[in-house]
């Protein structure tokens, strides 16, 4: 790894919100795919970094003959003290300016500013760091998103204390399945280099399974091996007599891991390979200094329609508490090319996607 990438990264680990998305190895996956990459950094008055942001930056044509147009995205970020009003107005308008300077359609970001936690009270209150910013932001003119490219509510696991407190913070079913796992004689081991292309099939199942989308293997296989080279990402297999049942990949950086992929087959799903899986990612999290374990996602609405419903009771049975954040939110500094941009993107979108999917069944066939 160069210096600049250690530099970069030690930056992004040292901020408050620290996270895996504004690392240089994202930037560097997104490149592939068109993306450039910004370093922005703020300092206080004695010349410290106070905040920061990578800012992905693409240009395209909406038209085959129509104008190039720019677009910016700051993936989980600033990362910022949000409850400092300071800092808060040096940045936000630093990326407005900076909108406007690069001629960009728009600028959005989708910072882990806090609205709320748990599910008693969806209602956000009028003193967290989250709601002081979305009064800022719309006073300023930004705008929700349209498109919300993160989730905008996860679950976080508490890593303190001892797996006999973790095992007390499950629900009763979860334990049962996780003893249950390790009676069956589920085995879970680290996965290497040669699992990755097996994991991507099991990946392509389980999209095709459970009805979502996904990207073809040479980006997978790009960011997987990727983060696990610069020993920020760690690929988990669950296996009974040799025969893989299920795998994980989680990323990490400072004090915080995030399971963001999961995989699975439809053998022997009674073994429940999948609790075991994230019991062992809570343990070697913990081994490589993670306080907290994100579950990476919940349901916007906690009702049972919503299709994320059943991984929030999955999740929530791990003992994952819902962290509600404010979201995706967008700067038009060309409020006209913004529309046309959200008008004409989704369609094109929904007839990629659907090609897509009859790819995925070809992969899993």
């Amino acid at each position: 790894m160069s210096d600049q990438v250690n530099s970069w990264n030690k930056i992004v680990a040292a901020l408050p919100g620290s996270h895996f998305l504004q690392t240089t190895e994202w930037a560097e996956v997104k490149h592939t795919v068109g993306w450039s990459r910004h370093e922005l950094t703020w300092r206080d008055d004695e010349g410290n970094i106070t905040s920061g942001a990578q800012l992905l930056v693409r240009s395209m044509r909406l038209l085959r003959f129509g104008p190039r147009l720019s677009v910016g995205y700051v993936p989980r970020g600033p990362l910022i003290d949000w409850e400092n009003a300071a800092y808060r107005e040096k940045v936000i308008e630093s990326l407005e300016q900076y909108a406007r300077q690069h001629k960009l359609v728009f600028i959005k970001i989708d910072p882990e500013a806090v609205i709320g936690t748990g599910i008693e009270d969806s209602t956000p209150t009028n003193d967290t760091p989250g709601t002081t910013l979305i009064a800022e932001l719309q006073q300023r003119g930004w705008r929700y998103s349209p498109e919300q490219i993160q989730f905008k509510n996860t679950m976080m696991l508490d890593l303190s204390g001892s797996e006999e407190d973790w095992m007390a913070r499950m629900k009763q079913k979860t334990r049962y399945n996780i003893r249950l796992a390790i009676k069956n004689e589920i085995k879970v081991r680290k996965a290497e280099a040669e699992d990755l292309s097996m994991l991507y099939k099991m990946y392509a199942e389980t999209a095709n399974r459970d009805g979502f989308i996904i990207r073809p293997e040479d980006y997978y296989l790009d960011v997987w091996s990727r983060f696990m080279q610069a020993h920020m990402a760690e690929g988990l297999v669950a296996e009974f007599e040799g025969i893989p049942l299920a795998g994980l990949i989680y990323f990490y950086l400072g004090s915080r891991a995030w399971y963001v992929y999961g995989m699975s087959t439809n053998k022997m799903r009674e073994k429940m390979p999948n609790y075991l899986l994230q019991w062992e990612a809570m343990r070697t999290a913990k081994e490589k200094g993670c306080t907290v374990y994100d579950l990476w996602g919940a349901p916007d609405t906690f009702e049972k329609t919503d299709p994320m419903y059943g991984v929030y009771r999955f999740k929530e049975g791990l003992g994952a508490e819902v962290v509600r954040t404010v979201g995706a939110w967008d700067f038009p500094a060309n409020s006209i090319l913004y529309f046309i941009y959200h008008q004409v993107i989704p369609r094109l979108l929904s007839i990629t996607r659907l090609i897509r999917r009859k790819q995925i069944k070809q992969e899993v066939l």
